[in-house]
């Protein structure tokens, strides 16, 4: 991503998608895990020819300005549930789904401190106030005796028992048509969610929500997924995390490759990256939410048929934890509404075709 397109997003296997992986593909429909990640290879296959013949730039040019604008505020409130939840601040509730969590543990409040400092450090222009709120939190942290040092170095894992391990032809099952669908549907949409929001928030698209370069970075994310099959991961993604970079400064593929470089000598300091708490990096990923949420001041909210389908799509990757879902819901609401309200102008072909697709998969392949 940082070499072919120059833009400051990291690749990684997706976390929803590793969930789906796990759970529904393997336990829930009996598959093994080497027929799971040949079904994550096709997936990527076709994924890489979309990219190459471009329809995904098809796809990407079809989305009006306020659904996009719509979409990088539904990733800030997706970042802010998950660093919400990272923190212990909201907690899983059996009664009303969601609740807050107990503020009296120190997670939550150093969370809070966390948070605090990376605002008011960021007001007062401090560069790096993202990097100093997640050390800061980290050293009370440990200070205090709540996270343990857990050392410097460690010799990584071997790859041997994932390398090359996929089973492509296992995956040719009829029954796995959905599976390779889904991996599909959701690399696809999630990836241009991210890619979209990202891009957007730093600044890189024009006046008209065109972004350069945009195919060399579906080229990039879509060989990294096909890639990272025969590695032995599930479909890897754009990560939507990469705009803590973004709001950091980054603007370029040096950003993308710094990342790459430090996950890869992650490898050797896991002991030292694991000592960081989820709580110390939440405040960073709220922070950034609050970033990616200023687009929605972009939205003619007087225009019903445009506010509805922004709110739809916003409000939808947090509450169904996926961008794919968000993009799905306000696509349809997005082309629903045009219609039915005589603004047919504001509809396109790809619009109608994609909605139609978003129906069948929420409606029948979910099932």
């Amino acid at each position: 991503m940082g070499l072919i397109a120059n833009y400051p997003i990291a690749l990684a296997p997706g976390m929803g998608l590793n969930a789906f992986f796990t759970y529904t593909v393997v336990l829930h429909m009996g598959y093994t895990w080497q027929i799971a990640l040949g079904a994550v290879f096709l997936s990527a296959v076709i994924f890489f020819a979309l990219s190459i013949f471009k329809i995904r730039e098809w796809i990407i040019a079809s989305i009006p300005l306020p659904l996009r604008a719509g979409i990088a505020a539904g990733i800030g409130l997706f970042l802010a549930l998950i660093a919400l939840e990272g923190a212990g601040i909201v907690v899983d509730n059996p009664a009303t789904l969601v609740g807050l969590g107990d503020l009296t543990k120190p997670g939550p409040l150093l969370a809070l401190l966390g948070f605090f400092i990376i605002v008011v450090l960021e007001a007062r222009r401090v560069t790096g106030a993202v990097l100093i709120g997640i050390l800061v939190v980290t050293f009370i942290s440990m200070g205090i005796g709540l996270t343990p040092f857990g050392g410097v170095f460690s010799a990584p894992p071997s790859i041997a028992p994932t390398f090359m391990q996929l089973d492509i032809a296992g995956a040719f099952n009829v029954g796995l048509v959905s599976v390779i669908f889904a991996f599909l549907f959701v690399d696809v949409f999630d990836n241009t969610g991210t890619l979209l929001g990202v891009t957007k928030r730093a600044g890189l698209a024009d006046e008209q929500g065109n972004v350069p370069k945009m195919g060399r970075a579906l080229i990039a994310d879509s060989a990294a997924a096909l890639f990272g099959s025969l590695l032995g991961t599930s479909t890897t993604t754009s990560y939507v995390e990469s705009a803590a970079g973004v709001s950091a400064g980054g603007r370029t593929g040096l950003t993308a490759i710094v990342v790459a470089i430090l996950f890869l000598l992650s490898l050797f300091f896991s002991p030292l990256a694991g000592s960081v708490p989820v709580y110390a990096t939440a405040p960073a990923l709220l922070f950034v939410a609050v970033l990616m949420a200023s687009g929605l001041a972009e939205i003619d909210w007087k225009d019903v048929t445009t506010a509805a389908p922004v709110t739809v799509t916003a409000l939808t990757m947090p509450l169904t934890y996926s961008i794919a879902n968000g993009i799905a819901f306000g696509f349809i609401t997005w082309t629903v509404v045009k219609l039915l309200s005589g603004r047919t102008k504001e509809i396109n072909a790809a619009l109608v075709i994609l909605s139609v697709l978003f129906v069948i998969k929420l409606g029948w392949l979910s099932a």
